[in-house]
């Protein structure tokens, strides 16, 4: 099997948009057991730039640096305790949510359509696995997390996924001569 090396421009915009989520997860508005987070808007962000495998990769890192205790997980928290507490499942859907959104988004790099439904799709993974994970962390029917864990933030999630392509394909363009990033025509 062969290995993809990263290179050292490829390893530190990883590191910087790694930077981007510890800035911007933390930052947070609670509204019952899952609070409004830039989370969503941070890796959508980092997929629209660095692609699937990267922008995932960048979030991973996000999130082991929250799972060691560094608190920049939603409301400035971190540790392992986040991570099996009720918003934990959608720690984890963002990891699928990720690579569906940034498969989408490279396969399609010219139709925007298909990378909105990519990213929507990924999104409703990710809602699955929170939905799921709180229901069963808080003791809710699978309708009450669902009402308590997604319905409120379906708007805001649209507006981030809108400002996430906007921002995500322009810097992508200019990124792309430096990090040899794939360009697929579709």
């Amino acid at each position: 099997m062969k290995t993809k090396k990263l290179n050292p421009t490829t390893m530190a915009t990883i590191a910087v948009m790694t930077a981007v989520m510890c800035i911007f997860g933390p930052m947070s508005v609670p509204i019952g057991p899952v609070p409004i987070s830039l989370t969503v808007f941070t890796v959508f962000l980092s997929v629209c730039i660095l692609g699937a495998w990267k922008g995932t990769l960048a979030y991973i890192v996000y999130l082991l640096i929250g799972l060691t205790g560094i608190p920049v997980l939603s409301n400035y928290t971190g540790g392992p305790e986040k991570l099996f507490g009720p918003t934990g499942g959608y720690l984890i859907g963002f990891i699928p949510m990720a690579l569906i959104s940034g498969f989408f988004i490279d396969r399609f790099r010219k139709i925007i359509g298909l990378q909105v439904t990519g990213m929507l799709l990924g999104l409703a993974v990710c809602y699955a696995f929170g939905t799921a994970w709180l229901a069963v962390m808080a003791g809710m029917t699978f309708s009450a997390a669902l009402k308590a864990g997604v319905l409120p933030f379906v708007p805001f999630d649209l507006i981030k996924i809108a400002v996430s392509v906007v921002i995500g394909r322009a810097v992508r363009t200019r990124l792309t001569p430096v990090l040899h990033l794939q360009q697929k025509n579709a």
